[in-house]
């Protein structure tokens, strides 16, 4: 398997300062959820709505999916099954533990074209967009897939409202880009995994430095798919530690 790393990086608000092969795409993994989170904020939708919980969803390809509840990390929907949960929970633990069931069943309540909506108003490429959902294998084998580049995780980030920000920051996975930075730094973002793929975006909020937005997109054989013991989210770390070292300057060079 051939390796790309892609790379942004930019001062919160200001144009980018490092962009290396930014706007090659990867299969976008779970760093699709933060458009659908940020389309369940713009849904205008009450978080307290009861929604059911299911596991069967439409395929972009025509047909239905399911998900796979041992490929899902976060046993909590699940034992909802049958149920109904809030959508504001559901979003919830769509981005602090990455839940695959939560995300359908928000992609659900708002629909595809409100996730679309998000990316083109983020000012992404065409490289960029989740018209499927992330299990949807179907729609994969027929050629409908989520694809990122990592200069349009930054737009995305850069175009959410601080509200969806703030759910960001409670992501439980404090890997890859949070692990090369000091403990305790405040940062907002989401990142995603699966064999051959590792990828992370997020807001950083040094004490003494302005925030800075960082993003980087990882395709190759490091990546085994593990949430923590990945030769890939060490790679990320590393990453982030040479950026926070550089912190103080971003901004001058912007």
């Amino acid at each position: 398997m051939a390796a790309m790393l892609s790379l942004a990086v930019a001062p919160w608000g200001r144009p980018p300062v490092l962009l290396r092969n930014a706007d090659v795409p990867h299969y976008a993994a779970s760093t699709m959820k933060i458009a659908v989170l940020a389309a369940v904020h713009r849904s205008g939708l009450d978080p307290d709505r009861q929604v059911p919980v299911v596991n069967c969803f439409p395929s972009a390809a025509g047909g239905s999916y399911a998900h796979c509840r041992a490929e899902d990390g976060d046993p909590e929907p699940w034992a909802r099954l049958g149920g109904t949960a809030p959508l504001g929970w559901l979003a919830e633990r769509m981005v602090r533990h990455s839940s695959n069931l939560a995300t359908s069943l928000c992609q659900s309540a708002v629909g595809h074209p409100a996730v679309a909506e998000v990316w083109r108003r983020a000012g992404a490429s065409a490289a960029s967009g989740s018209p499927r959902g992330i299990e949807d294998a179907a729609a994969r084998a027929a050629g409908i897939d989520n694809t990122v580049t990592a200069h349009d995780l930054l737009r995305l980030l850069e175009s959410l409202e601080p509200a969806v920000l703030a759910q960001l920051e409670h992501n439980a996975h404090a890997v890859d880009l949070a692990a090369g930075l000091p403990p305790g730094t405040r940062l907002a973002s989401k990142n995603g995994w699966v064999d051959g793929v590792r990828h992370s975006a997020a807001v950083i909020h040094p004490p003494d430095a302005p925030p800075y937005v960082l993003a980087v997109c990882y395709t190759g054989p490091l990546a085994n798919g593990q949430d923590a013991d990945d030769p890939a989210a060490r790679l990320l770390a590393r990453l982030s530690s040479r950026v926070w070292a550089r912190r103080h300057h971003l901004a001058q060079v912007a």
